[in-house]
């Protein structure tokens, strides 16, 4: 049997035991859920209102029970499907290695097999000296399952290998048992926590086993190799305080603990296991030593405590000497895997990124310019304001007056000025790795850059004899996330570039510069395809103007789980960029409930890991002139992105636009699901605005109408008005250019994921009717242009494994999206009793898990 043909058949086989469980009505809900689904998609085809729908088969199946009984139902049938998603996703990943080809292209064995010359393994071992690929790891409002139900799927997809039905059996009953949702918002903490389970059981062995097993490939010594930091992992809880009130420097710091701590654990087992092996005179005295060692550091800190992991390694070392020449190396490969974890990791374990708005850097700057006015009589603050852009940037990098917290009483400053001092205390600890970056998000422009540096310089920088601030150990990474500050963003760049102090800053930081584009907010801003333009766009720029100046940049891709957040393939996508984009690295979020669904088990996490790896590496070993975009390729494509943005803003400046949104969607109730620390908006107006909206929620609350308006909106139209000449060549680019291909293939998945049947009902509200059918017609006009452009019949054709996972999930979280939508169009009635409008709103946002973790990257 195909193996994608034994996931819904696996399914459905466990899904049977859910009715012989032992718990109170299961059976009959079972039973009435399966009635309510085929329900559900008669009816639709008939176009009944959601409404209209429920209410009928209450008639039906239920015409003399009371409401409440009525709408218990409703929640046992929410509480069940939960149940059938969770399963479903331990079916998959289960049989993960079964469905994807672990060996195939974009894995590391096909990658060393397209080594044919000698030419080629030389230019490998070049190209890895220096490439980095780091997983940066987000704690956005994305991830649903708390994480107790996290462990459970994975328990369970470990057991159905096994097809241990009695243990599966047991599974399920504590599934039927365990909460699905929060009780109270985690903290930032709580978020590294649950994070922090990825990390330590599948991180800690899959990024150093890629490493060992490519470099032992390549005849390279694990333990000589320059680059442990290949593979590397970053992290955003705790360090993320842009509109998150609740993270502040002493948070950050329990984080880095957390973190260190966390890498420690590992490497005291494994010091264990070690000790098992290496018995022999000379080297199990080390290794004993250092296991006790290592436990001092965690747990008793002393003065023989390690107070780097440098000291560890030289240990290491030495036994690894003694091995080698006085016991013929037995159990060499042991004791080099370890130490390559050790190089790989550090007392770090993940870099921790600081990452705050530029408007407040810019209020803090007027407070201290303030400060320095009231303590120094002859300066005038209003010279500073008053002065050109270079000015003010070579005022702020020249200035030594240093912050001290005694000075001020702003809880702004303070807190500022605490968490660059959190920055200089981590690294002390975990090391420079440890935490090295400050992202400044929502920048526009080259002061918003200098702001932050200075504001490093006169709180931890190094001082001279004198004491003056001189050199920083942090690199400062600006954030372009909007369509204009993406098309400015080169000019902004080159003012920083010809800045003498900021030239001087990169230079001592290997005169390297991380950038970050953000995909999320540049959807929002101007639409799925010309945000994605955008940062090619934008890429080629910052590289250009890089590389004139002799920098060489380091982009950081702010990508979320689905096509309108910049997720989708993401290895497609980095092996698409030609050579006019610098391939130093790749940087990339993986957020919240993409980390389970993408890296959640070693198998998925080895798979994806790889296939990014290999695109960052094949680019230059083989690259694909197909990949070249021609002048004439880019002009059609900047054509495109221009329609496809007029559609776009035609959407939303639409007056119904942000109404719809907080009227006729879920996205009031994203704050209340308790699933992360950081709220859903920006400011604290209590009315919705637009440019409040944070991309999750915006991006999460389409997905939640099964409407996906960022995955595509504009594409559709941006084709319809290309001249029948223009139409060939974009027909011709799709065949040739990946990137193209890659771009349109993501959107095909979000209309895949899209059910206009569902919400049909509003073309008929009085209000809302027009928006709703601009909705639907783009969404149609976008489906029947890409099936035209790519020669598919169908969305997905071929890719015959996400299609069959879309469909058997929309199908399980049908009564789901059925019931949110009858609740909302309960409440959206003239008069809503108190009590009634309290049920709805928990329907609502019951629904509301189910629906998103059905998706898996609908957020």
């Amino acid at each position: 049997m195909d193996n994608t043909a034994r996931i819904p058949l696996l399914y459905h086989t466990y899904n049977s035991l859910f009715l012989r469980l032992p718990f109170k009505g299961i059976e009959h809900t079972g039973t009435q859920l399966a009635l309510f689904t085929q329900y559900c998609e008669q009816r639709f085809k008939e176009f009944a209102s959601p409404v209209e729908l429920v209410t009928a088969f209450w008639k039906d199946y239920f015409e003399h029970s009371d409401e409440d009984t009525k709408h218990q139902l409703l929640f046992r049938f929410i509480q069940y499907v939960e149940r059938q998603v969770v399963l479903f996703d331990s079916v998959e990943d289960a049989l993960f290695e079964q469905t994807h080809e672990m060996n195939g292209p974009g894995s590391l064995k096909h990658l060393l097999s397209r080594l044919e010359t000698p030419e080629h393994k030389a230019q490998l071992i070049e190209k890895i000296k220096t490439f980095n690929l780091r997983l940066v790891l987000t704690a956005h409002p994305t991830q649903f399952y708390p994480g107790k139900v996290l462990g459970i799927i994975n328990d369970m997809g470990q057991v159905i290998k096994g097809n241990d039905l009695e243990h599966i059996r047991q599974l399920l009953m504590q599934l039927g048992k365990t909460a699905f949702v929060n009780r109270q918002k985690p903290t930032p903490y709580d978020e590294a926590i649950s994070l922090g389970w990825y990390m330590e059981h599948v991180f800690y062995n899959t990024m150093p086993d890629i490493l060992f097993r490519l470099l032992r490939s390549m005849q390279l010594d694990v333990v000589e190799f320059e680059n442990p930091r290949l593979l590397s992992l970053g992290f955003w809880p705790g360090g993320d305080r842009d509109g998150n009130p609740f993270v502040t420097a002493d948070v950050t710091i329990l984080v880095a603990k957390r973190l260190r701590e966390g890498v420690l654990r590992g490497y005291y087992r494994d010091l264990r296991q070690l000790k098992r092996r290496l018995t022999f005179r000379g080297v199990e005295e080390i290794i004993s030593a250092a296991e006790q060692k290592i436990y001092r550091t965690l747990y008793y800190p002393d003065p023989t405590q390690y107070h780097s992991c440098g000291e560890l390694l030289g240990e290491l070392y030495e036994a690894r000497n003694i091995l080698l020449a006085e016991h013929d190396g037995l159990f060499m490969e042991e004791l080099e895997r370890f130490i390559l974890k050790v190089r790989v990791f550090g007392f770090y374990f993940a870099s921790l990124d600081i990452r705050q708005e530029s408007g407040k850097h810019q209020a803090v700057w007027a407070l201290i310019l303030q400060n320095w006015a009231a303590k120094f009589p002859w300066y005038d603050p209003q010279d500073f304001f008053k002065a050109d852009e270079n000015t003010q940037i070579d005022r702020l990098l020249s200035t030594n007056y240093l912050l001290d917290a005694a000075d001020f009483q702003d809880p702004q400053v303070l807190e500022t000025i605490a968490t660059f001092q959190a920055i200089a205390a981590i690294q002390s600890t975990n090391g420079e790795h440890g935490c090295h970056r400050y992202i400044i998000s929502n920048c526009s422009s080259a002061l918003q850059v200098a702001q932050v540096l200075a504001l490093a310089r006169l709180t931890i920088a190094q001082l001279d004899e004198e004491g003056l601030p001189g050199a920083v150990s942090l690199d400062i990474v600006p954030l372009f996330e909007t369509i204009d500050d993406l098309a400015t963003c080169d000019t902004a760049m080159e003012t920083l570039y010809r800045n003498e102090r900021y030239a001087a800053h990169l230079l001592q930081r290997g005169n390297i510069q991380h950038i970050m584009l953000g995909f999320s907010d540049g959807t929002k801003d101007g639409g799925y395809l010309r945000a994605n333009w955008s940062i090619y766009r934008a890429k080629e720029a910052l590289t250009r103007v890089s590389r004139a100046h002799g920098i060489t940049v380091i982009f950081f891709d702010g990508r979320g789980g689905p096509p309108g957040r910049g997720g989708g393939n993401n290895a497609n996508y980095y092996a698409a960029q030609g050579h006019d984009i610098e391939n130093q690295a790749i940087h990339v979020t993986i957020q919240g409930q993409t980390v389970s669904s993408t890296y959640g088990t070693k198998a998925s996490a080895r798979f994806n890991t790889e296939r990014l790896l290999s695109a960052g590496l094949e680019t230059q070993l083989f690259p694909a002139h197909s990949n070249e975009l021609t002048e004439n390729d880019k002009n059609l494509l900047d054509a495109l992105s221009d329609k496809a943005l007029e559609a776009y803003l035609k959407l939303k400046n639409h007056p119904e636009f942000v109404p719809y949104l907080e009227k006729m969607t879920p996205l009031k109730w994203y704050g209340d699901t308790n699933i992360a620390s950081r709220p859903t908006k920006r400011g604290n107006d209590k009315g919705l605005r637009f440019e409040d909206l944070r991309a999750i929620p915006f991006v999460g609350a389409w997905a939640q109408m099964k409407q996906n308006v960022p995955g595509y909106y504009g594409v559709g139209s941006a084709i319809e008005a290309l001249t029948p000449e223009a139409l060939n060549d974009l027909r011709e680019l799709y065949k040739r250019s990946l990137f193209l291909r890659t771009l349109f293939e993501n959107s095909m998945q979000s209309l895949s994921k899209g059910n206009f049947n569902v919400t049909r009902h509003i073309a008929d509200s009085p209000r809302f009717g027009v928006f709703w059918t601009m909705l639907k017609e783009e969404f149609e006009r976008t489906n029947t242009h890409l099936l035209n452009l790519s020669g598919q019949e169908g969305l997905l054709e071929d890719n015959l494994m996400s299609k069959t996972s879309i469909a058997i999930r929309e199908q399980i979280v049908l009564p789901l999206i059925v019931i949110q939508q009858y609740a909302l169009q309960q409440l959206q009635e003239d008069v809503v009793p108190a009590a009634s409008a309290e049920v709805y709103r928990r329907l609502v946002l019951r629904a509301m898990f189910g629906i998103i973790n059905a998706a898996r990257n609908s957020a």
